[in-house]
């Protein structure tokens, strides 16, 4: 360690002594009763001093207003050099400032906001625009031309933006909408990719009630596919009992709402009584005498009590 680091280390005395020159400097620039107590010193370098005093300011907890003074080379008289309000280790602070485009998260655009995609979005790339149509005298355009009389087409030159709504058959423009292209961009491969890693995540194959389903929902008939590449891997689900409703799901995954998920049994029902009519059942008219619970009496018990 240098001699030079060690000085500057060191707070010169004249300036540390100088306690009273940056409070007034600190009261002058700060409002009235802000400045509190002198919380510390701090050397910044040869003959250069910071004064820390105590933010009283509501808002600023733990702020410290800070006075500089320093002198010159073998003088004697203490000069300021600047004040400033810094934060101290405990201050409250604002959070760092995040970009907007970073903050956005999905579900906080509402009704009536617009949200501008970058030009250089690497998830869009440019579709169909018709700048690369050829000229209407080139070779191509006249084997265009021959191909469409012969298909009674017809051949519509200009942009899209330029055309009817509804391009006329036979036209570039009307291949580029029926194949989905004819906007200024469209999906790019890494639009795609993104796309599929969020819905995979959403609802996928390691999602929790896919892990628990009877069956993927490839084999459900609630799912109502969709067209392009992602048609290979995802669909939507039309189940309203499915906690997927209306979502785009992977062709991996499954819920308990599956359409072939069980089959319900029918409850038993019992047979149909059957009457035998060629057996006959006889019933007496009087009840026999020993199927009372009571014994018959004796001749010679009912002479005892009297009777005759």
């Amino acid at each position: 360690m240098s001699a030079a680091t060690t000085r500057s280390r060191t707070p010169d005395r004249l300036c540390a002594e100088a306690v009273d020159l940056a409070r007034a400097a600190a009261e002058e620039a700060a409002a009235p009763g802000v400045v509190g107590e002198h919380v510390g010193v701090l050397a910044d370098g040869d003959r250069v001093v910071t004064h820390f005093f105590e933010c009283k300011e509501m808002g600023y907890r733990g702020w410290r207003w800070a006075a500089t003074v320093a002198r010159a080379s073998r003088a004697k008289v203490v000069t300021l050099d600047e004040v400033v309000l810094l934060p101290g280790p405990d201050a409250l602070l604002a959070p760092e400032w995040v970009p907007w485009s970073e903050r956005l998260r999905p579900g906080d655009l509402g009704p009536g906001d617009l949200l501008p995609t970058d030009q250089e979005d690497l998830r869009l790339e440019p579709g169909f625009t018709g700048e690369e149509e050829p000229p209407p005298n080139s070779v191509l355009s006249e084997e265009m031309a021959d191909l469409a009389e012969a298909e009674d087409a017809d051949v519509t030159p200009g942009a899209p933006a330029a055309q009817q709504t509804t391009p006329t058959r036979g036209s570039i423009a009307a291949v580029a909408a029926e194949l989905g292209m004819r906007r200024a961009r469209v999906l790019s491969r890494y639009g795609l990719h993104v796309a599929a890693d969020r819905w995979e995540e959403a609802f996928g194959s390691k999602t929790p009630m896919a892990q628990a389903a009877p069956a993927t929902c490839a084999t459900c008939g609630f799912l109502n596919p969709i067209g392009g590449s992602l048609g290979q891997a995802f669909g939507v689900c039309a189940n309203e009992f499915s906690p997927a409703d209306g979502r785009v799901v992977s062709l991996a995954y499954g819920c308990g709402a599956h359409s072939e998920a069980a089959v319900m049994p029918k409850p038993p029902q019992p047979a149909e009584p059957v009457v035998d009519e060629t057996r006959v059942d006889p019933f007496p008219l009087r009840p026999a005498r020993d199927s009372g619970s009571v014994p018959e009496a004796g001749d010679a018990e009912t002479a005892e009590l009297g009777h005759s």
